[in-house]
């Protein structure tokens, strides 16, 4: 049984403007966070710190919106397992525009589409995202290498305390406190 013939009885008009209106949600989010991580790809390649941090947090926001939207998707799928006598963990595009009319399923369907590209888009810019930093962090580390070895700064890897050596300056004293 597929969208194109799905019994009257089954058709729940409620349910499809709410999947729909849904993944339109789902769509701008994704958007949303597409947009976020590719300002901050910008940012990292700049060295812009401030950037960098103003888009973590922008992303931050915009994930515990999505918190709320899983949730609502979680609704969804409830609502329309309980319908096709299925467990939520069954339930696909694919079966739930089998509540909806032909027309409102080949939407739900497109969209659903659209979500998918825009989070697989999502998915490789993050993972560029991820390496690109790694690379500038390596970058800086070598950097602080070069200028101060790691063996005088803080703390050995054993947990030790390093001493670092402080240089004393011949004949030149700020206070003589001798008499």
């Amino acid at each position: 049984m597929s969208a194109l013939n799905a019994p009257a009885h089954l058709v729940d008009p409620l349910l499809t403007n709410d999947v729909i209106a849904h993944l339109d949600g789902q769509i701008a989010s994704a958007a949303r966070l597409l947009e976020i991580v590719m300002a901050q790809h910008a940012a990292i390649e700049a060295r812009d710190i401030d950037a960098v941090v103003r888009e973590v947090s922008a992303f931050q926001a915009e994930f515990q919106r999505r918190i709320r939207i899983e949730d609502e998707r979680n609704r969804l799928l409830s609502r329309a397992a309980r319908a096709l006598g299925l467990h939520p963990s069954e339930v696909t595009i694919t079966r739930m525009t089998l509540l909806m009319a032909p027309h409102h399923g080949q939407v739900a369907q497109t969209r659903s589409s659209e979500l998918q590209r825009l989070l697989t888009e999502l998915t490789r810019q993050h993972t560029l995202n991820q390496q690109l930093m790694k690379q500038e962090l390596a970058f800086l580390d070598h950097l602080l290498n070069a200028v101060e070895p790691m063996a005088a700064l803080g703390y050995a890897p054993g947990g030790t305390v390093n001493s670092m050596p402080v240089a004393q300056l011949p004949g030149h004293h700020a206070l003589d406190l001798h008499a």
